[in-house]
């Protein structure tokens, strides 16, 4: 098939190493680091699956709320009685350290420079997120790969979280391509059965080697790093 026109890349977990605010997590939540991060990434994507299909998306509300409501939940139900006898001002400091953390998240090593070769072969790239305008400005300065982004798509501007087509067709509306010409990249593998169904390329990135969905349809490729794009090239 001809190489992809544009490249759209899934900001967290692609991108953005949600999993990097492990390390403070263990240092407020001795013992508890891993298990509350990735308890706070699951509870965070239940939620934009709760509030885009109750009630047509009356519900919705911005992914930044959402994060803080899903950390809330993890520390609660993790520390148990101990962290709920905490003064207040206590519990709020170690949620706003954590949605600090959470504003900078790390980026993977080979995402800058997979954006560097793509930007030197002419290929359009964005990302396409369900963060909010705001998180996806904040996380793109601290990562210092706003210059090699030719889109930045928020899921704010539908008011619906992916997996909805509202949410995927950003991508064709903003680089005036069909879906057919576009890679859509994500590590998630919901998010690429998603956007496979909506009609785009889809690589997988598989970084824990873990099985796709087993719902009969496969993404284009299934790579184990940001590199394995190259191979649509």
């Amino acid at each position: 098939m001809p190489a992809p026109q544009a490249v759209l890349f899934d900001a967290y977990g692609t991108l953005f190493d949600v999993y990097s605010v492990g390390q403070l997590a263990e240092t407020l939540f001795p013992g508890q680091g891993p298990a509350l991060a990735a308890l706070w990434r699951d509870k965070q994507i239940e939620y934009t699956r709760l509030v885009t299909t109750s009630n047509d998306g009356a519900h919705y509300q911005p992914f930044w709320t959402l994060t803080r409501a899903a950390l809330r939940f993890a520390i609660k139900k993790l520390a148990g009685s101990e962290e709920s006898a905490l003064a207040a001002a206590r519990f709020d400091s170690k949620i706003e350290r954590l949605m600090d953390a959470y504003r900078r998240l790390a980026c993977f090593p080979d995402a800058k420079p997979l954006l560097e070769t793509l930007r030197a072969r002419g290929v359009a790239t964005g990302i396409l997120s369900n963060g909010d305008p705001q998180m996806l400005a904040d996380a793109v300065q601290s990562s210092g790969i706003g210059g090699l982004l030719d889109h930045v798509l928020s899921v704010d501007a539908v008011r619906k979280y992916k997996t909805h087509r509202e949410a995927y067709a950003l991508g064709e509306q903003a680089t005036g391509l069909p879906a057919g010409q576009i890679l859509f990249v994500s590590s998630n593998s919901w998010d690429a059965l998603g956007a496979t169904w909506y009609g785009y390329r889809t690589l997988w990135v598989n970084r824990q080697r873990l099985p796709f969905e087993e719902l009969g349809t496969e993404p284009s490729r299934i790579g184990t790093s940001l590199g394995d794009v190259l191979a649509f090239f």
